[in-house]
């Protein structure tokens, strides 16, 4: 199959040629036929499977066919909701792209800048807006934005959405549209409170499920290092001196934490960066960029801030923290080893992050290799209970001289 196939128009297909693309992604064949003929549609799928194109392209399509419609451009006919400015950002710099052969207009709005540049774009008339909710809520609020001709409206990033907060926002936003509209709902993951927004909003929604959070990345290799707390940074140090190499994001659990291990790292002589939701936007945008560039090859982050990243060439993923929702895990390491490319991910678990860890292994359906030698290890006392699979004849409590001496074990 190819993007022709899908019935999109000509200069589309010339703007997807031009940048490389040669065959839609499994979520873009499911999902933009879908769209194409106005259902409303529920898409769950990682990052990284071409989501992005999965709305714009049909979205595109559908307000060309249409544009010879009156008073055309003048009022937002699209809007795409995003969480945060990075995700927003790439979101625009996508719609631009595949827009290029055609006199579609979309723009971007976010906060953390200044809003008189948005407020003077958005005056001159445009087919789709991208925004996050606080800013598009202001615009509106001052009446220089205004959704009543609003067709199609995507949610972007909805678990992140919620898990951020911004619930009565997305509520109040869908309202403000008109009742008649296509509404398209993307998520990396479904938890309950995405299937209930989507109950609430959607009607009759066709449902995409591609790559399921489940499945973690073939192309990920898995290590796990028990280690007390007080000891992750040592090990971290550790590992970042003799084991791994080249382009690293490293995962922590709150701001403080991110802060704290920057600091250690820089003293240490490391080019390290971070993100997280207390640093102003600009701030952040900076912090991505330096890693995408390789001015620094350490970028810490947490998981609310570091939604958006999309870096080529990542080789390597640190749990420093476990994440206790389990299908994070699933997130963070798909964020090495794509385009065929090999990654790896490490992860710290310390003693009262055992139940996280059983969690994660329960929805991968994996045992985590677990690295033994290493200078700064859990109790023993303090580990779980060894499974064996079944049919094995070891018995519990008592070990082997030859399975102590094994560097690795399966947990």
């Amino acid at each position: 199959m190819d993007f022709k196939d899908l019935k999109l128009n000509k200069p589309i297909v010339r703007s997807l040629l031009e940048n490389g693309y040669e065959t839609p992604t499994l979520v873009q064949q499911q999902a933009i036929p879908l769209i194409l003929e106005k259902n409303d549609v529920v898409v769950s799928a990682q990052t990284g499977t071409g989501k992005t194109a999965a709305f714009a392209l049909p979205i595109l399509q559908l307000l060309f066919d249409k544009q010879d419609a009156p008073k055309r451009g003048k009022k937002i006919r699209a809007l795409v909701v995003s969480p945060t400015r990075e995700l927003a950002v790439q979101i625009e710099e996508n719609f631009k792209k595949y827009a290029r052969y055609t006199n579609l207009r979309s723009t971007v709005v976010f906060g953390g800048t200044s809003i008189e540049p948005q407020k003077e774009v958005l005056t001159k008339g445009l087919d789709v807006l991208i925004a996050t909710p606080g800013r598009l809520l202001d615009l509106h609020k001052q009446d220089i934005v205004h959704l009543d001709a609003v067709e199609m409206l995507v949610l972007d990033e909805a678990d992140l959405m919620l898990d951020m907060g911004f619930i009565d926002d997305v509520n109040k936003i869908e309202r403000l549209c008109p009742e008649e509209k296509q509404v398209l709902l993307f998520s990396a993951t479904m938890p309950h409170k995405v299937a209930q927004l989507a109950n609430e909003i959607l009607k009759s929604p066709k449902k995409v499920e591609v790559s399921p959070v489940s499945s973690a990345a073939k192309n990920v290799s898995q290590v796990l290092y028990y280690t007390p707390k007080p000891k992750k940074i040592e090990l971290c140090l550790h590992l970042l001196r003799n084991t791994i190499k080249g382009s690293i994001l490293i995962f922590r659990r709150t701001k403080y934490g991110v802060d704290k291990l920057e600091k250690t790292l820089s003293r240490n002589g490391y080019k390290v960066d971070s993100i997280h939701g207390d640093k102003p936007q600009s701030e952040r945008q900076v912090a991505l960029n330096k890693f995408k560039k390789g001015e620094v090859n350490v970028l810490i982050a947490t998981d609310v801030a570091a939604r958006g990243i999309d870096v080529k060439d990542l080789d390597a993923v640190v749990n420093f923290d476990l994440p206790n929702v389990p299908e994070t895990y699933v997130h963070r390491i798909g964020r090495t080893g794509r385009a065929g490319e090999i990654g790896t991910a490490y992860s710290f678990c310390s003693a009262d992050e055992k139940v996280y860890l059983a969690s994660i292994q329960k929805l991968i359906n994996t045992h985590i290799t677990v690295e033994e030698e290493h200078p700064y290890p859990l109790d023993p006392k303090s580990k779980p209970e060894v499974h064996k699979k079944k049919g094995s004849k070891h018995r519990k409590g008592r070990k082997s001289e030859a399975s102590k001496k094994k560097k690795k074990r399966w947990y």
